[in-house]
């Protein structure tokens, strides 16, 4: 370096600082693709693309085109987090400056906060049927209630937000053991639990068409287009601050395997298993069941029960924890550094989502509709920006030291700290995106795709002028 670029500590700390030590191969990249494949969510959401009216082969090739765009956009947003060892908030600040990146990273804390609760909420539902199981007598506590949750259900609540707090607390290298050996346990789990209903069904009442109705031509391909968006859409958060953990990896090569065999293997052969067990529910309880819990409820054998229990509770857990947790953690650190460490971060989201009353949400299916749509309005024009600055502004280029200096000679300082022209971009796109989402009638599930590429159109407008100015300013700063 020609010059060094003072570290601000107002812009750092332990935690937010470029990882040292990239520890983590193909198979813990997979695994944590597995923990944000496997839960409860992910089984519901599984099954209900296949009562869109779809007949099997259908219904795969929308699972298998959406999460392949998922995978292109895991390996876009992973390369500069594995490239220079910093969390999502840090790459957010080559676009938005080194003040401004604290938009995009209260944005997607705050979606955390809201699904940490609500995910949590449907681990302590699977809890509650071993407190059962084990204590009958426990049911009466299910008689009285406190804001909106029984007492029973607060009992489950707090286990399970107590278990993510302890597993939260030994820091990333717990978390990385807990996501390494959750995944395959929940496989196992799945494949008994799969087993066991569909003999009780018979296999020659097994099948892959799950809806009344059968769409064909044009029909068929709308509905197919529309399975692909939600496949993106459902795991655009994850995606979106995959820097949080592709900072940890050796190479880029090992990131790429491992989100190819957490995304479309593993995610087309855990919907597998979710469909073949809704089939099996039909003939089995004489209705078609979709929650996964319920299902378990319903079962006759206690080592079934146990085990399906334990199975969704850390399925959930896992995405909770890699998707929910981990993210505000870096998120909230970024906005004060010094007061907020990684740890801190997290527990404002821990609290956040019990104020929440995350149960009075998710009961509430027109409030969950309208909150899922307006926080997919607003990742897309994220996934716009920042994609476009690190591959066709930046052209793939990171300055480190400008990443965490006040300096005004640091690369990502623009106008005070904040770089105007991306939050003119993002106000744009996510306008536009909310307006498509509510006044225009079936634009809300591609809310992200329409926020992600008006953005990334506006911002390459806006900062034509920037590329020169960029390179030139790099070359000052580099021998």
């Amino acid at each position: 370096m020609s010059e060094n670029l003072a570290i601000s500590p107002r812009l750092s700390n332990e935690d937010l600082l470029p990882e040292k030590e990239q520890k983590w191969g193909w198979y813990s990249i997979f695994a944590f693709w597995m923990s944000d494949v496997h839960s409860v969510g992910g089984y519901v959401f599984a099954a209900s693309l296949f009562a869109l009216g779809l007949n099997g082969i259908q219904v795969f090739i929308s699972l298998l085109v959406g999460i392949c765009i998922v995978l292109l956009f895991a390996n876009l947003m992973g390369k500069p987090g594995q490239k220079c060892g910093a969390p999502f908030p840090i790459i957010a600040r080559m676009s938005f400056g080194v003040f401004g990146a604290n938009i995009p990273a209260v944005i997607r804390g705050l979606i955390a906060v809201v699904w940490y609760g609500i995910q949590t909420y449907l681990a302590s539902s699977a809890f509650i049927i071993l407190i059962l199981y084990f204590f009958p007598n426990a049911e009466v506590l299910a008689d009285s209630e406190f804001l909106g949750l029984s007492y029973l259900g607060w009992v489950g609540f707090s286990a399970m937000w107590i278990l993510q707090a302890i597993i939260f607390m030994f820091g990333m290298d717990m978390i990385r053991k807990v996501i390494d050996w959750s995944g395959p346990a929940i496989y196992i789990a799945m494949f008994a639990l799969c087993v066991y209903l569909v003999n009780l069904a018979g296999w020659e009442n097994i099948s892959f068409n799950l809806s009344s109705e059968k769409l064909v031509g044009w029909n068929a391909i709308v509905q197919m287009f529309i399975a692909a968006c939600l496949v993106a859409g459902y795991f655009a958060g994850p995606t979106l601050n995959f820097s949080d953990f592709s900072r940890y990896c050796k190479s880029y090569k090992e990131l790429k395997v491992g989100n190819l065999l957490g995304l479309p293997v593993n995610f087309i052969i855990f919907s597998l298993f979710s469909v073949l067990i809704v089939s099996a529910s039909i003939p089995v309880f004489g209705e078609m069941i979709t929650d996964p819990v319920e299902t378990v409820k319903r079962l006759d054998s206690g080592m079934i029960t146990i085990l399906g229990a334990l199975t969704f509770i850390f399925a959930t857990v896992g995405i909770n924890i890699v998707a929910n947790f981990v993210a505000p953690a870096f998120d909230f650190s970024n906005v004060a550094p010094q007061k907020i460490s990684f740890k801190a971060g997290g527990f404002i989201a821990a609290f956040g989502s019990v104020l929440l009353t995350p149960w009075n949400l998710f009961n509430n299916p027109e409030v969950i509709h309208y909150t899922v749509d307006v926080l997919a309005a607003m990742i897309g024009p994220l996934y716009g920006i920042i994609i476009v600055d690190y591959y066709f502004i930046k052209k793939g280029h990171i300055h480190i030291e400008s990443l965490y200096t006040e300096s005004p000679k640091g690369i990502y300082w623009y106008q005070n700290g904040i770089n105007m022209k991306s939050v003119y971009a993002l106000i744009i796109a996510g306008l536009l995106a909310i307006y498509a989402t509510f006044f225009i009638d079936g634009l809300a599930n591609y809310a992200i795709f329409i926020g992600g590429f008006t953005a990334a159109i506006a911002y390459r407008f806006l900062m034509k002028k920037e590329r020169a100015q960029t390179l030139t300013m790099e070359a000052s700063l580099v021998k």
